[in-house]
Protein backbone atom coordinates (compact mmCIF):
# COMPACT_ATOMS: atom_id res chain seq x y z
CA UNK A 1 0.00 0.00 0.00
CA UNK A 2 2.51 2.71 1.12
CA UNK A 3 4.64 1.44 -1.87
CA UNK A 4 1.49 2.44 -4.65
CA UNK A 5 0.98 5.87 -2.47
CA UNK A 6 4.28 6.23 -3.57
CA UNK A 7 4.43 5.37 -7.04
CA UNK A 8 0.43 7.78 -6.85
CA UNK A 9 2.39 10.50 -5.38
CA UNK A 10 5.69 10.46 -7.84
CA UNK A 11 3.35 10.19 -10.79
CA UNK A 12 1.36 13.34 -9.46
CA UNK A 13 4.31 15.33 -9.17
CA UNK A 14 5.60 13.98 -12.59
CA UNK A 15 2.23 15.29 -13.57
CA UNK A 16 2.24 18.28 -12.14
CA UNK A 17 5.26 19.25 -13.66
CA UNK A 18 4.95 18.36 -16.78
CA UNK A 19 1.81 20.79 -17.07
CA UNK A 20 3.74 23.43 -15.39
CA UNK A 21 6.12 23.00 -18.37
CA UNK A 22 3.82 22.72 -20.91
CA UNK A 23 2.60 25.88 -19.84
CA UNK A 24 5.88 27.66 -19.32
CA UNK A 25 6.56 26.65 -22.88
CA UNK A 26 2.82 28.10 -24.35
CA UNK A 27 4.43 31.27 -22.32
CA UNK A 28 7.52 31.06 -23.96
CA UNK A 29 6.31 30.67 -27.63
CA UNK A 30 3.89 33.80 -27.21
CA UNK A 31 6.46 35.28 -26.16
CA UNK A 32 8.68 34.53 -29.05
CA UNK A 33 5.60 34.48 -32.01
CA UNK A 34 3.89 37.49 -31.13
CA UNK A 35 5.75 40.88 -31.65
CA UNK A 36 5.54 44.28 -31.99
CA UNK A 37 8.29 44.49 -33.69
CA UNK A 38 11.23 43.06 -31.90
CA UNK A 39 9.56 43.57 -28.37
CA UNK A 40 7.75 41.38 -27.16
CA UNK A 41 3.96 41.60 -26.94
CA UNK A 42 3.29 41.15 -23.35
CA UNK A 43 6.47 43.64 -22.75
CA UNK A 44 5.05 46.08 -24.97
CA UNK A 45 1.86 45.78 -23.11
CA UNK A 46 3.58 46.34 -19.72
CA UNK A 47 5.99 49.28 -21.75
CA UNK A 48 2.47 50.83 -22.61
CA UNK A 49 0.24 50.91 -19.28
CA UNK A 50 3.45 51.87 -17.58
CA UNK A 51 4.28 54.77 -20.12
CA UNK A 52 0.74 55.88 -20.21
CA UNK A 53 0.80 56.07 -16.23
CA UNK A 54 3.67 58.13 -15.92
CA UNK A 55 2.17 60.73 -18.45
CA UNK A 56 -1.05 60.94 -16.81
CA UNK A 57 0.21 61.62 -13.10
CA UNK A 58 2.66 64.23 -15.15
CA UNK A 59 5.95 62.49 -14.04
CA UNK A 60 7.10 61.79 -17.37
CA UNK A 61 11.01 62.84 -17.49
CA UNK A 62 13.86 62.87 -20.40
CA UNK A 63 15.57 60.35 -18.69
CA UNK A 64 17.61 58.25 -21.05
CA UNK A 65 15.60 54.88 -20.24
CA UNK A 66 12.22 56.26 -20.05
CA UNK A 67 12.85 58.30 -23.55
CA UNK A 68 14.04 55.73 -25.05
CA UNK A 69 11.11 53.02 -24.21
CA UNK A 70 8.60 55.69 -25.36
CA UNK A 71 10.19 55.81 -28.33
CA UNK A 72 10.62 52.41 -28.76
CA UNK A 73 7.04 51.64 -27.98
CA UNK A 74 6.24 54.58 -30.22
CA UNK A 75 8.17 53.77 -33.41
CA UNK A 76 7.96 49.98 -32.90
CA UNK A 77 3.88 50.57 -33.13
CA UNK A 78 4.28 52.62 -35.91
CA UNK A 79 6.55 50.06 -38.02
CA UNK A 80 4.29 46.91 -37.35
CA UNK A 81 1.36 49.43 -38.35
CA UNK A 82 2.81 50.54 -41.84
CA UNK A 83 3.95 46.57 -42.42
CA UNK A 84 0.44 44.83 -42.10
CA UNK A 85 -1.33 48.21 -44.41
CA UNK A 86 -1.70 46.53 -47.92
CA UNK A 87 0.24 48.85 -50.86
CA UNK A 88 1.68 50.68 -48.07
CA UNK A 89 3.92 48.08 -46.89
CA UNK A 90 5.48 47.15 -50.47
CA UNK A 91 6.67 50.92 -50.86
CA UNK A 92 8.54 50.96 -47.29
CA UNK A 93 5.11 51.36 -45.36
CA UNK A 94 6.82 50.99 -41.63
CA UNK A 95 9.63 53.55 -42.46
CA UNK A 96 7.32 55.87 -43.87
CA UNK A 97 4.53 55.66 -41.28
CA UNK A 98 7.34 55.49 -38.50
CA UNK A 99 8.68 59.12 -39.85
CA UNK A 100 5.11 60.54 -40.92
CA UNK A 101 2.82 59.91 -38.61
CA UNK A 102 4.66 61.91 -35.37
CA UNK A 103 5.25 64.89 -37.95
CA UNK A 104 1.70 64.83 -38.37
CA UNK A 105 0.51 63.85 -34.85
CA UNK A 106 2.80 66.91 -33.51
CA UNK A 107 0.96 69.34 -36.20
CA UNK A 108 -2.05 68.61 -35.32
CA UNK A 109 -1.17 68.44 -31.72
CA UNK A 110 -2.55 64.95 -30.64
CA UNK A 111 0.23 63.93 -28.72
CA UNK A 112 0.50 65.32 -25.28
CA UNK A 113 3.09 68.14 -24.69
CA UNK A 114 4.63 66.91 -21.87
CA UNK A 115 6.11 63.89 -23.82
CA UNK A 116 6.64 66.09 -27.14
CA UNK A 117 8.76 68.47 -24.98
CA UNK A 118 10.72 65.53 -23.25
CA UNK A 119 11.55 64.22 -26.47
CA UNK A 120 12.64 66.83 -27.71
CA UNK A 121 14.72 68.07 -24.49
CA UNK A 122 16.65 64.75 -24.66
CA UNK A 123 17.17 64.63 -28.48
CA UNK A 124 18.45 68.44 -28.18
CA UNK A 125 21.34 67.46 -25.10
CA UNK A 126 22.22 64.26 -26.41
CA UNK A 127 22.24 63.89 -30.44
CA UNK A 128 21.72 60.36 -30.05
CA UNK A 129 21.13 59.78 -33.73
CA UNK A 130 25.35 60.50 -33.79
CA UNK A 131 25.63 57.75 -31.58
CA UNK A 132 23.21 55.53 -34.22
CA UNK A 133 25.69 56.36 -36.86
CA UNK A 134 29.23 56.19 -35.26
CA UNK A 135 27.81 52.40 -34.68
CA UNK A 136 26.46 51.44 -38.41
CA UNK A 137 29.29 53.47 -40.37
CA UNK A 138 32.60 52.19 -38.06
CA UNK A 139 30.99 48.53 -37.78
CA UNK A 140 30.09 48.50 -41.39
CA UNK A 141 33.01 49.48 -42.61
CA UNK A 142 35.45 46.97 -40.39
CA UNK A 143 33.10 44.48 -41.15
CA UNK A 144 33.60 44.47 -44.93
CA UNK A 145 36.18 42.77 -46.87
CA UNK A 146 39.67 45.22 -47.41
CA UNK A 147 39.32 44.43 -51.12
CA UNK A 148 35.83 44.93 -51.52
CA UNK A 149 36.01 48.14 -49.83
CA UNK A 150 38.75 50.05 -52.12
CA UNK A 151 36.13 48.25 -55.29
CA UNK A 152 33.18 50.18 -53.97
CA UNK A 153 34.46 53.27 -53.17
CA UNK A 154 35.82 53.62 -56.62
CA UNK A 155 33.51 52.34 -58.64
CA UNK A 156 30.78 54.16 -56.71
CA UNK A 157 31.51 57.68 -58.25
CA UNK A 158 30.98 56.28 -61.12
CA UNK A 159 26.64 55.73 -61.64
CA UNK A 160 27.05 59.00 -58.35
CA UNK A 161 28.06 61.21 -60.52
CA UNK A 162 26.43 59.95 -63.94
CA UNK A 163 23.23 59.89 -61.95
CA UNK A 164 23.53 63.78 -60.38
CA UNK A 165 24.15 65.03 -63.91
CA UNK A 166 21.46 63.42 -65.43
CA UNK A 167 18.50 64.20 -62.51
CA UNK A 168 20.13 67.82 -62.57
CA UNK A 169 18.94 67.84 -66.50
CA UNK A 170 15.87 65.86 -66.39
CA UNK A 171 14.93 67.80 -63.24
CA UNK A 172 14.56 71.57 -64.54
CA UNK A 173 13.43 70.63 -67.71
CA UNK A 174 10.81 68.97 -65.80
CA UNK A 175 10.02 72.23 -63.88
CA UNK A 176 10.14 74.67 -66.79
CA UNK A 177 7.82 71.92 -68.56
CA UNK A 178 5.82 72.34 -65.66
CA UNK A 179 6.11 76.45 -65.83
CA UNK A 180 8.85 77.19 -63.34
CA UNK A 181 11.71 79.10 -64.71
CA UNK A 182 15.06 77.07 -64.85
CA UNK A 183 16.86 79.24 -62.32
CA UNK A 184 14.09 78.36 -59.51
CA UNK A 185 13.87 74.72 -60.57
CA UNK A 186 17.50 74.54 -60.47
CA UNK A 187 18.73 75.87 -57.31
CA UNK A 188 15.70 75.89 -55.17
CA UNK A 189 14.61 72.06 -56.02
CA UNK A 190 17.09 70.07 -57.69
CA UNK A 191 20.46 71.10 -55.66
CA UNK A 192 19.07 71.35 -52.42
CA UNK A 193 17.43 67.62 -52.75
CA UNK A 194 21.24 66.53 -53.72
CA UNK A 195 22.73 68.99 -51.20
CA UNK A 196 23.36 66.56 -48.40
CA UNK A 197 20.54 66.99 -46.04
CA UNK A 198 19.80 70.01 -43.76
CA UNK A 199 22.30 70.80 -41.31
CA UNK A 200 25.39 70.23 -43.39
CA UNK A 201 23.36 70.80 -46.74
CA UNK A 202 21.32 72.97 -46.65
CA UNK A 203 22.57 75.46 -44.15
CA UNK A 204 25.94 76.24 -46.20
CA UNK A 205 24.04 76.06 -49.48
CA UNK A 206 21.89 79.02 -48.16
CA UNK A 207 24.57 80.72 -46.49
CA UNK A 208 26.37 80.57 -49.97
CA UNK A 209 22.93 81.94 -52.02
CA UNK A 210 22.52 84.95 -49.21
CA UNK A 211 26.05 85.99 -50.04
CA UNK A 212 25.75 85.79 -53.34
CA UNK A 213 21.88 87.22 -53.90
CA UNK A 214 21.88 89.58 -51.00
CA UNK A 215 18.74 88.01 -50.01
CA UNK A 216 18.26 86.69 -45.59
CA UNK A 217 19.29 83.13 -45.44
CA UNK A 218 16.86 82.83 -43.03
CA UNK A 219 13.96 83.40 -46.32
CA UNK A 220 16.23 80.87 -48.46
CA UNK A 221 16.28 78.48 -46.10
CA UNK A 222 12.75 78.46 -45.35
CA UNK A 223 12.01 78.07 -49.33
CA UNK A 224 14.65 74.98 -49.46
CA UNK A 225 13.43 72.64 -46.27
CA UNK A 226 10.22 71.32 -48.57
CA UNK A 227 11.94 70.44 -51.15
CA UNK A 228 14.53 68.82 -49.29
CA UNK A 229 11.67 66.82 -47.07
CA UNK A 230 9.66 65.57 -49.91
CA UNK A 231 12.92 64.57 -51.65
CA UNK A 232 14.07 62.60 -49.01
CA UNK A 233 10.53 60.76 -48.63
CA UNK A 234 10.32 60.10 -52.52
CA UNK A 235 13.84 58.40 -51.81
CA UNK A 236 12.55 56.03 -49.07
CA UNK A 237 10.04 55.03 -51.70
CA UNK A 238 12.59 54.40 -54.76
CA UNK A 239 14.30 52.26 -52.64
CA UNK A 240 11.23 50.11 -51.04
CA UNK A 241 10.27 49.65 -54.66
CA UNK A 242 13.91 48.44 -55.67
CA UNK A 243 14.36 45.83 -53.09
CA UNK A 244 10.67 44.21 -54.22
CA UNK A 245 12.53 44.12 -57.96
CA UNK A 246 15.14 42.85 -56.21
CA UNK A 247 13.63 40.29 -54.73
CA UNK A 248 11.51 39.51 -57.71
CA UNK A 249 14.99 39.50 -59.65
CA UNK A 250 17.60 37.97 -57.71
CA UNK A 251 20.12 38.27 -60.60
CA UNK A 252 19.68 42.25 -60.10
CA UNK A 253 20.15 41.92 -56.77
CA UNK A 254 23.33 41.71 -53.94
CA UNK A 255 21.03 41.01 -50.84
CA UNK A 256 23.20 44.19 -49.60
CA UNK A 257 26.28 43.88 -51.02
CA UNK A 258 27.14 46.09 -53.47
CA UNK A 259 29.79 44.50 -55.24
CA UNK A 260 29.26 40.76 -56.71
CA UNK A 261 31.84 38.47 -55.84
CA UNK A 262 33.07 34.94 -58.01
CA UNK A 263 33.97 33.54 -54.92
CA UNK A 264 33.40 35.23 -51.74
CA UNK A 265 35.17 34.86 -48.58
CA UNK A 266 33.19 33.99 -45.34
CA UNK A 267 31.26 36.61 -44.21
CA UNK A 268 31.56 37.70 -40.61
CA UNK A 269 28.67 36.27 -39.91
CA UNK A 270 29.66 32.59 -41.07
CA UNK A 271 33.17 32.37 -39.71
CA UNK A 272 33.49 30.63 -36.81
CA UNK A 273 33.08 32.99 -33.94
CA UNK A 274 34.73 33.40 -30.50
CA UNK A 275 33.67 37.38 -29.90
CA UNK A 276 33.58 37.71 -26.32
CA UNK A 277 31.54 40.97 -24.69
CA UNK A 278 34.69 42.24 -23.95
CA UNK A 279 35.72 42.68 -27.58
CA UNK A 280 32.29 44.03 -28.65
CA UNK A 281 33.06 46.75 -26.04
CA UNK A 282 36.25 47.59 -27.65
CA UNK A 283 34.71 47.61 -30.78
CA UNK A 284 32.32 50.53 -29.54
CA UNK A 285 35.21 52.18 -28.01
CA UNK A 286 36.94 51.97 -31.24
CA UNK A 287 33.97 53.54 -33.09
CA UNK A 288 34.20 56.56 -30.38
CA UNK A 289 37.18 57.43 -30.94
CA UNK A 290 36.85 57.54 -34.50
CA UNK A 291 34.31 59.89 -34.11
CA UNK A 292 36.17 62.03 -31.56
CA UNK A 293 38.92 62.37 -33.67
CA UNK A 294 36.68 63.51 -36.58
CA UNK A 295 35.33 65.96 -34.51
CA UNK A 296 39.02 67.62 -33.96
CA UNK A 297 39.62 67.08 -37.31
CA UNK A 298 36.54 69.30 -37.82
CA UNK A 299 37.65 72.49 -35.26
CA UNK A 300 40.78 72.73 -37.77
CA UNK A 301 39.60 71.75 -41.20
CA UNK A 302 35.66 72.40 -40.75
CA UNK A 303 35.55 68.89 -42.49
CA UNK A 304 31.89 67.61 -41.13
CA UNK A 305 32.76 65.14 -37.84
CA UNK A 306 30.91 62.13 -39.92
CA UNK A 307 32.80 62.39 -42.96
CA UNK A 308 36.06 62.72 -40.91
CA UNK A 309 35.15 59.81 -39.07
CA UNK A 310 34.15 57.78 -42.06
CA UNK A 311 37.65 58.52 -43.50
CA UNK A 312 39.29 57.66 -40.45
CA UNK A 313 37.70 54.25 -40.33
CA UNK A 314 38.57 53.22 -43.80
CA UNK A 315 42.35 54.00 -43.20
CA UNK A 316 42.48 52.18 -40.41
CA UNK A 317 40.49 49.38 -41.90
CA UNK A 318 43.12 49.51 -44.94
CA UNK A 319 46.18 49.79 -42.44
CA UNK A 320 44.91 46.63 -41.35
CA UNK A 321 45.09 48.07 -37.99
CA UNK A 322 42.31 46.58 -35.97
CA UNK A 323 42.35 42.71 -34.71
CA UNK A 324 39.68 40.50 -36.56
CA UNK A 325 38.31 39.89 -33.34
CA UNK A 326 37.40 43.32 -32.71
CA UNK A 327 36.30 43.45 -36.55
CA UNK A 328 34.42 40.90 -35.52
CA UNK A 329 33.05 42.71 -32.31
CA UNK A 330 31.94 45.74 -34.96
CA UNK A 331 29.55 43.40 -36.40
CA UNK A 332 28.20 42.31 -33.68
CA UNK A 333 27.78 46.27 -32.58
CA UNK A 334 26.48 47.70 -35.79
CA UNK A 335 23.93 44.54 -36.26
CA UNK A 336 22.63 45.31 -32.55
CA UNK A 337 22.09 48.93 -32.89
CA UNK A 338 20.64 48.49 -36.99
CA UNK A 339 17.65 45.48 -35.08
CA UNK A 340 17.10 47.66 -31.81
CA UNK A 341 17.26 51.13 -32.72
CA UNK A 342 16.48 52.00 -36.44
CA UNK A 343 12.99 52.78 -35.50
CA UNK A 344 13.16 54.09 -32.11
CA UNK A 345 15.29 56.36 -33.88
CA UNK A 346 13.45 56.79 -37.01
CA UNK A 347 9.93 58.04 -34.77
CA UNK A 348 11.92 60.47 -33.10
CA UNK A 349 13.01 62.03 -36.51
CA UNK A 350 9.53 62.19 -37.48
CA UNK A 351 8.51 64.00 -34.50
CA UNK A 352 11.42 66.15 -33.69
CA UNK A 353 12.95 66.72 -37.73
CA UNK A 354 10.31 66.36 -39.87
CA UNK A 355 8.04 69.68 -40.02
CA UNK A 356 4.67 68.67 -41.66
CA UNK A 357 4.23 72.29 -42.65
CA UNK A 358 7.51 72.14 -44.96
CA UNK A 359 5.70 69.10 -46.45
CA UNK A 360 2.64 71.14 -47.30
CA UNK A 361 4.24 73.59 -48.76
CA UNK A 362 5.98 71.10 -51.11
CA UNK A 363 3.07 69.84 -52.37
CA UNK A 364 1.93 72.09 -55.28
CA UNK A 365 1.87 70.08 -58.17
CA UNK A 366 4.57 71.67 -60.34
CA UNK A 367 7.37 71.16 -57.36
CA UNK A 368 6.19 67.47 -57.00
CA UNK A 369 6.59 66.46 -60.35
CA UNK A 370 10.00 68.19 -60.60
CA UNK A 371 11.17 66.23 -56.90
CA UNK A 372 9.57 63.48 -58.00
CA UNK A 373 11.49 63.34 -61.53
CA UNK A 374 14.63 64.25 -59.93
CA UNK A 375 15.13 61.51 -57.43
CA UNK A 376 13.93 58.58 -59.43
CA UNK A 377 16.24 59.85 -62.42
CA UNK A 378 18.88 59.58 -59.84
CA UNK A 379 18.03 56.00 -58.75
CA UNK A 380 17.25 54.86 -62.23
CA UNK A 381 20.59 55.59 -63.56
CA UNK A 382 22.42 54.35 -60.95
CA UNK A 383 20.46 51.13 -61.55
CA UNK A 384 21.57 51.31 -65.14
CA UNK A 385 25.27 52.71 -65.06
CA UNK A 386 25.86 50.83 -61.97
CA UNK A 387 25.40 47.19 -63.49
CA UNK A 388 27.62 48.78 -66.07
CA UNK A 389 30.34 49.79 -63.28
CA UNK A 390 30.05 45.99 -62.38
CA UNK A 391 28.11 47.16 -59.13
CA UNK A 392 24.61 45.08 -58.18
CA UNK A 393 22.19 47.09 -59.86
CA UNK A 394 19.93 47.26 -56.72
CA UNK A 395 22.52 48.14 -54.34
CA UNK A 396 23.75 51.11 -56.75
CA UNK A 397 20.45 52.52 -57.45
CA UNK A 398 19.61 52.10 -53.16
CA UNK A 399 23.04 54.00 -52.43
CA UNK A 400 22.36 56.80 -55.40
CA UNK A 401 19.03 57.36 -53.79
CA UNK A 402 20.67 58.56 -50.33
CA UNK A 403 21.99 61.07 -51.92
CA UNK A 404 18.87 62.80 -52.34
CA UNK A 405 18.41 61.72 -48.05
CA UNK A 406 18.46 64.14 -45.61
CA UNK A 407 22.01 63.75 -44.04
CA UNK A 408 22.42 60.95 -41.77
CA UNK A 409 18.99 60.95 -40.93
CA UNK A 410 17.98 60.16 -44.77
CA UNK A 411 20.62 57.86 -45.05
CA UNK A 412 19.33 55.27 -42.38
CA UNK A 413 15.69 55.98 -43.39
CA UNK A 414 16.17 54.81 -47.07
CA UNK A 415 18.71 51.92 -45.63
CA UNK A 416 16.03 50.64 -43.29
CA UNK A 417 13.19 50.78 -46.05
CA UNK A 418 15.67 48.41 -48.24
CA UNK A 419 16.65 46.09 -45.64
CA UNK A 420 20.07 46.91 -46.55
CA UNK A 421 21.74 48.87 -43.68
CA UNK A 422 25.09 47.52 -44.49
CA UNK A 423 25.27 50.08 -47.03
CA UNK A 424 25.60 52.84 -44.44
CA UNK A 425 29.09 53.39 -45.59
CA UNK A 426 28.52 53.85 -49.29
CA UNK A 427 25.17 55.72 -48.25
CA UNK A 428 27.44 58.36 -45.92
CA UNK A 429 30.04 58.37 -49.22
CA UNK A 430 27.22 59.85 -51.43
CA UNK A 431 25.84 61.97 -49.03
CA UNK A 432 28.68 63.56 -47.95
CA UNK A 433 30.75 63.51 -50.61
CA UNK A 434 28.81 64.01 -53.20
CA UNK A 435 26.43 66.70 -50.75
CA UNK A 436 29.44 68.77 -50.46
CA UNK A 437 30.75 68.54 -54.19
CA UNK A 438 26.64 69.46 -55.32
CA UNK A 439 26.77 72.60 -52.97
CA UNK A 440 30.39 73.81 -54.51
CA UNK A 441 29.65 73.41 -58.02
CA UNK A 442 26.14 75.04 -57.77
CA UNK A 443 27.53 77.98 -55.91
CA UNK A 444 30.07 78.39 -58.40
CA UNK A 445 27.65 78.72 -61.28
CA UNK A 446 25.52 80.61 -59.27
CA UNK A 447 28.43 83.05 -59.01
CA UNK A 448 28.96 82.83 -62.54
CA UNK A 449 25.12 83.23 -63.91
CA UNK A 450 23.00 85.36 -61.05
CA UNK A 451 19.63 85.88 -61.58
CA UNK A 452 18.53 88.76 -63.92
Amino acid sequence: MQQNSLLTDASALASSESKSELKAIRWWRIMDEHRISVIPLPIYCVLFVSLGALLAIEKFSSEISVIFAMLAVLGCGCAELGARIPGLRQIGGSVILTVLLPSYLVHRSLLPTQLVQSVSDFWQATNILYLFTIAVIVGGILSMDRQLLIKGFAKLFIPLAAGSITAAVVGTLTGMALGLSAHHAFFYLVIPIMAGGLGEGAIPLTLGYAAILQIPQSQLFAQVVPPVVLGNLTAIVCAALFHQLGKRYPRFSGNGHLLPVTAPALSLEEKPCSVTVEHIAAAGMIALGLYVAGTVIYQFTGLPAPLGMLLLTVLVKLTCVIPPKFEQGAHKMYHFFAVASAYPILFGIGLILTPWDALLEALTLAHFVTIFATVVTLTVVGFVVGRWAGLHSVESAIVNACHSGMGSVGDMAILTASHRMQLMPFAQLATRIGGALTVMLALLILSQLPPA
